[in-house]
């Protein structure tokens, strides 16, 4: 007896598992945010993170394959396979992906501000709104 899960209950298992990463990427950002010594770079950092898991659990959702990327811009060119309309819905989550990488490292890049901690936790509960009315029979 085969203990092998359907390919329909591993793809919907790993699309979970995303969804769980991206929440708790999310919960990050807004415990950070809030703090009473707010870290507003660590923040933006975990809503970028948390914009890249809901999409990659998109592309999972859809079996689209993606690059090893925090580019939400390549995510969202790829998302266009299944679904044109969320790619314009989110166009503008393309401003998360500095955060993934350039914000974590001293160098050129300024602190952001707390207006730009507000706005990168807008767009990373924004990705996740449009990914989860998107993925149906999740749970």
């Amino acid at each position: 007896m085969s203990t092998r899960q359907p390919p329909e209950e591993a793809k919907k298992r790993l699309v979970r598992q995303w969804l769980t990463r991206a929440e708790q990427d999310l919960e990050a950002a807004e415990t950070l945010l809030f703090a009473e010594h707010a870290l507003l770079y660590p923040a933006c950092f975990h809503a970028q993170q948390a914009g890249e898991k809901f999409l990659k659990a998109f592309l999972t959702w859809h079996q689209i394959e993606f690059p090893k990327t925090h580019s939400l811009g390549v995510l969202l060119d790829l998302a266009k396979q299944a679904d044109a309309s969320m790619v314009v819905e989110l166009k503008d989550t393309t401003m998360l992906t500095p955060y993934g990488v350039e914000v974590r490292y001293p160098g050129d890049s300024p602190e952001p501000s707390r207006q730009d901690t507000v706005e990168a936790l807008s767009l990373a509960r924004k990705t996740r709104d449009a990914v989860l009315n998107r993925i149906r029979g999740i749970t």
